[in-house]
């Protein structure tokens, strides 16, 4: 997909329906001379619902849609005439869209499978008509209730891509490279850095017709988790994988040193990414002669001991390890604990990135509701105001 048309950060601006206002309406009929009354309810605003699709991979259908917008509900009429319901507004976002509040930062909700349904604001309610008012001492009341104001919020949404094993790596560690041998993905590579500006996905074929999939993030410098490069901006998608796979070149002065570095910008930018199953990978082994490649891996296996994780040797460009390595990612894929990924979405600072139909009584199985105002309506203080004079 071409870096111009990957979008992972949208910010919008969102707004309900106001309920239609109930009608106070009394009935007349020719040899009806005191009909009563027969005001009906107003409809109820739209609600703004998220909806899952697995069929979209970017937000980039949303980045010129800056305000999204439900109607209101229609008014009641006479003869207990309901009010129309107003249209819901459904907003598909691609599987690990995380939403946050626009204006505090604060996470609000992500939609992780396809089809799933967030009621993100609901629609207002509609009034009641002055029908739901009458009694044996107020037989024609002249009076109906307003329908509930509408719901509004700056919305930011953001796509954390959805991956079994995440590659982390300076520039030019090889990723994109290991990404093209191992699967049938085609990443732009080159001998300059940042060559990778998005995520690339791939999947990866194992023994037995099984596979994972595999994502490729932009390279992380130091510095990354306080906005240098490119890091900052595609950390996010790191949060998703339940493998991370550590690339550090042969060639590197001090792989342990660049491997710690790594590691710490993860730790600031999310800790719990700490807690995830970690493999370090050299690779270009190829550039090496069989005498230094001796060397690094008595020196690997001593890193490995110390480090406590596994460290592996390949080259992509040879197939050294090639095999090796996929071992090592799915068996550390196959342990139980790596099988759920859960993780807490921290508050985002919304400062430092400005740029860049469900009626209530058909509400599907496993809806979230976002905003609920659970409360009964108090008919008493619409009495007495001047609405029957």
């Amino acid at each position: 997909m071409p870096s111009s048309n990957f979008i992972d950060y949208v910010k919008i601006y969102c707004r309900s329906g106001k309920g239609g206002a109930g009608c106070m309406h009394l009935h007349r009929a020719k040899y009806v001379p005191k009909g009563g009354p027969d005001g009906g309810d107003g409809g109820r605003g739209g609600h703004i619902i998220l909806q899952g699709n697995r069929n979209l991979w970017t937000l980039l259908h949303l980045k010129y849609q800056k305000h999204i917008m439900a109607t209101d509900g229609g008014r009641g009429g006479e003869s207990r005439s309901f009010g129309k319901d107003g249209e819901d507004k459904i907003i598909e976002v691609p599987c690990g869209t995380v939403v946050y509040d626009g204006d505090t930062g604060e996470f609000l909700t992500e939609v992780k499978e396809h089809g799933q349904r967030v009621v993100l604001l609901k629609g207002g309610r509609g009034g009641l008509g002055n029908w739901h008012f009458r009694s044996a001492t107020n037989q024609t009341p002249r009076y109906a209730q307003p329908g509930e104001p509408c719901q509004e919020k700056n919305i930011i949404l953001q796509l954390k891509v959805l991956a079994d094993v995440g590659l982390v790596g300076f520039p030019n560690a090889g990723k994109s490279t290991l990404l093209s041998v191992v699967s049938a993905a085609k990443p732009e590579i080159a001998d300059y850095p940042f060559t990778t500006l998005v995520p690339n996905l791939g999947i990866v074929s194992y023994r037995d017709g099984q596979s994972f999939c595999m994502a490729d993030i932009p390279g992380i410098i130091e510095g990354a988790s306080e906005g240098k490069g490119l890091g900052l901006r595609f950390l996010r998608h790191i949060e998703r994988n339940a493998v991370l796979l550590f690339l550090v070149p042969a060639t590197s002065e001090d792989i342990e040193k660049e491997y710690k570095i790594l590691l710490g910008e993860l730790e600031k930018y999310n800790p719990q990414l700490l807690s995830k199953a970690r493999l370090l990978g050299i690779s270009k082994c190829d550039v090496l002669t069989e005498e230094d490649l001796t060397k690094l891996q008595k020196k690997v296996d001593k890193l490995a001991k110390q480090l406590g994780l596994p460290v592996l040797l390949f080259s992509s460009i040879s197939g050294m390890g090639i095999n090796e390595l996929k071992d090592a990612l799915w068996t550390e894929l196959n342990k139980e604990q790596n099988q759920v990924i859960e993780i807490s979405h921290a508050p985002i600072d919304v400062t430092m990135r400005e740029k860049g139909e469900i009626p209530e009584e058909e509400d599907q199985e496993g809806t979230i509701y976002l905003n609920e105002v659970e409360e009964e309506w108090d008919l008493s203080k619409y009495r007495g105001i001047g609405w029957d004079e």
